[in-house]
């Protein structure tokens, strides 16, 4: 658990480090999200740590209500994500910086407290702490990137990105699922990360199908911020062409 947290809290420092510079107009403006600024994104950021806190805490329910009530039904995952930035969107820039630290200083001491296989609550369902954990690195990583782009600065992929792309691997079958589809047969994933190291997730049955290239790639794809053609990543197989279509890292 210690080694997820604390790739997580590196993730938070980059994104901290992009901020820290930005003044009024620099939250004012446009991130790779269509139609949501700086504030918007860090907004998001902080509504979901708090959530992810009140579930590594048993306090999920309470905490969805409070920060959902009054926006009313959502078609998906992410129209409920926009609705509650909607619902608070407008609040001075450094109201929602600080509300976002103090999101994050709060889920790093519950996450450390957390068993890694202790059951909470989470969007998708019932998880463990280290998965959830690992959805937030990814949904700050993501997030990350969209603020940069919009800053029009260029931040380098790190290895912490190996958790993201075992999140991907393993929650293959919740994605096929989602979709109304079924895997043909266990998937294995070979790939090179950051720093050059393999990056292989290979299952205990013989893998079917088997997605090969660059880790970054595989977590921008599964993030929904490339497309599978933009990409050099190679798929052999039966379930090849839906994997790269599926696959997702968020709920």
């Amino acid at each position: 658990m210690e080694t997820i947290v604390t790739a997580l809290a590196d993730q938070q420092a980059e994104l901290s480090d992009l901020l820290s510079p930005l003044d009024e107009p620099g939250w004012e403006g446009p991130t790779r999200c269509e139609g949501w600024t700086v504030a918007d994104v860090v907004l998001h950021l902080a509504q979901t740590n708090e959530m992810a806190w009140a579930s590594a805490t048993g306090q999920f329910a309470t905490s969805l209500e409070t920060l959902a009530g009054g926006t009313g039904p959502a078609g998906s995952v992410e129209d409920g994500a926009g609705l509650m930035v909607a619902k608070e969107r407008g609040q001075p820039w450094a109201v929602v910086r600080d509300r976002w630290r103090a999101s994050v200083d709060a889920l790093d001491a519950a996450l450390r407290q957390c068993d890694p296989h202790q059951r909470v609550m989470w969007v998708a369902g019932e998880l463990s702490s280290r998965t959830l954990a690992t959805t937030r690195l990814a949904e700050t990583w993501i997030h990350t990137g969209d603020v940069a782009a919009g800053l029009g600065v260029d931040v380098p992929p790190t290895d912490r990105l190996w958790h993201v792309t075992r999140l991907a691997w393993r929650t293959l079958p919740y994605a096929f699922a989602g979709a109304g589809r079924a895997l043909a047969g266990p998937v294995a994933f070979e790939l090179v990360g950051p720093s050059g190291a393999a990056w292989d997730f290979v299952p205990d049955d013989e893998a079917l199908t088997v997605i090969r290239g660059d880790g970054t790639d595989l977590c921008l794809v599964a993030a929904r911020r490339a497309d599978p053609s933009e990409v050099d990543l190679r798929g052999e197989g039966p379930d090849a062409e839906a994997v790269l279509q599926l696959v997702r890292t968020f709920a």
